[in-house]
């Protein structure tokens, strides 16, 4: 005997919180668009003062590595919208096991569970990138 719920909505209810997750990640990709399109600190500034230029180069630094962060959290946010189209939205890219609610509540973008990611962290810091890792950070 069905309960209440049947497995109709429960597809209702995915379907819903996957264009609820499409959503956010439309609007982060809007939002890091808009950032990426103003690009001012990367202006180089010549001065006549040394102590200036110096201060004027750790701006540009920085401002270069800004625009490669939001570039690559751009790059990953186009690849979830991606995946949320092909349907292989919320299955990790590593192990194929579904990735948790609460980790894709925090950061909707993500492409792998938590193990997988954790692992492929420990294997960067210790210069072991795998392939599929490389793959999802590569430009």
């Amino acid at each position: 005997m069905l309960g209440p719920y049947s497995e109709k909505d429960d597809m209702k209810t995915e379907h819903n919180e996957i264009n609820g997750f499409q959503e956010i990640l439309e609007r982060k990709e809007s939002d890091l668009v808009n950032i990426l399109r103003k690009r001012d600190g990367i202006v180089i500034e010549k001065s006549a003062d040394q102590m200036d230029e110096i201060q004027y180069a750790t701006e540009r630094d920085l401002a270069i590595r800004n625009v490669d962060r939001e570039s690559n959290l751009l790059r990953e946010v186009k690849d979830a919208l991606r995946r949320i189209h092909e349907g292989g939205f919320g299955t990790c890219m590593e192990c194929e096991s579904a990735i948790s609610p609460k980790r894709l509540a925090a950061v909707p973008w993500a492409a792998c569970c938590i193990r997988c990611q954790e692992a492929a962290e420990q294997d960067r810091e210790n210069g072991k990138e795998t392939l599929p890792a490389a793959l999802l950070n590569a430009a």
